[in-house]
């Protein structure tokens, strides 16, 4: 069952498969999913909502986005 804004995940989708593989900080995070036994579909649509979290957090801040300060939070998800 799909969920949430047909739009945004029509949005998201190509950016997110792209960033799997050249986002340091989208990519860890796959990668982490999938070493946990995460579905391929699954794991593109977590990094859709993880690339949507980073775009609000540009936008809110009005700062360029810098990996610096999302790689340390995902240090923190690690035990979750």
């Amino acid at each position: 069952m799909r969920e949430g804004h047909a739009g945004m995940r029509t949005a998201l989708y190509m950016p997110a498969l792209v960033a799997q593989r050249h986002n340091p900080v989208v990519r860890r995070f796959a990668e982490r999913l999938k070493t946990t036994g995460h579905a391929p579909k699954a794991i593109i649509g977590a990094c859709m909502h993880k690339m949507a979290m980073l775009i609000f957090g540009v936008l809110r801040s009005g700062r360029p986005f810098d990996p610096a300060l999302a790689v340390p939070k995902l240090e923190i998800q690690d035990g979750i």
